[in-house]
């Protein structure tokens, strides 16, 4: 049986979805095609997993106890922890936040704009202390890989070149752009074009 956790009031992030089967795998999709992502395994330039059942939920709450977080927070948060060595999708993380509310394991309250603010809850500092042994463990292996990848990576370029794409595919699939809408997009891709020459 799938139980699903649909991504509330977040733009693009909306289409993921997050799911269950039936032994206990928890994973990402998107209905545009883009494919499942199991649960932990949105490492991007390289292969297999980076962490196993339950684990990313436990340092996404980790992180959550640490500070009152936004998603994409948390996401910049694991990047900086591994220089780069891994980088969640937000397909994977949002998904994630949604299973910890429901859990009960954080509040969400508004931010700035459309963001959202993840606090921890009684509950939630319980769960962290009823696995510590777990998530010491867990801290000290993303501090290693960090150590030892010190930053040769950068997930946040693949990440953004991603978010574009989607972008592009979702729009053009409400159907077809105009003159004007096709000169808006052009411009708006080569002024980030020129904005990265400069850099």
């Amino acid at each position: 049986m799938f139980g699903r956790f649909h991504h509330r009031g977040h733009d693009l992030r909306d289409e993921w979805v997050f799911a269950r089967n039936e032994r206990g795998d928890e994973y990402g999709y998107s209905p545009f095609g883009r494919g499942g992502q199991h649960r932990g395994n949105a490492r991007h330039g390289a292969p297999g997993r980076f962490f196993g059942h339950g684990d990313l939920r436990l340092v996404v709450l980790h992180l959550i106890g640490q500070q009152p977080r936004y998603g994409y927070e948390i996401i910049k948060a694991i990047e900086e922890r591994v220089a780069g060595a891994y980088s969640p999708s937000p397909g994977t993380i949002y998904p994630t936040l949604t299973m910890l509310q429901d859990l009960g394991h954080v509040t969400v309250s508004d931010g700035e704009g459309a963001k959202k603010l993840h606090t921890i809850t009684e509950e939630g500092r319980a769960y962290l202390d009823a696995h510590r042994p777990t998530l010491d463990a867990l801290i000290a292996r993303m501090d290693e890989t960090g150590r030892r990848h010190g930053g040769s990576s950068a997930p946040q370029v693949v990440r953004a070149m991603e978010n574009l794409r989607m972008a592009l595919r979702m729009r053009l699939s409400r159907g077809a752009l105009d003159e004007e809408q096709i000169n808006a997009v052009a411009a708006a891709i080569d002024a980030a074009a020129t904005a990265v020459e400069r850099v």
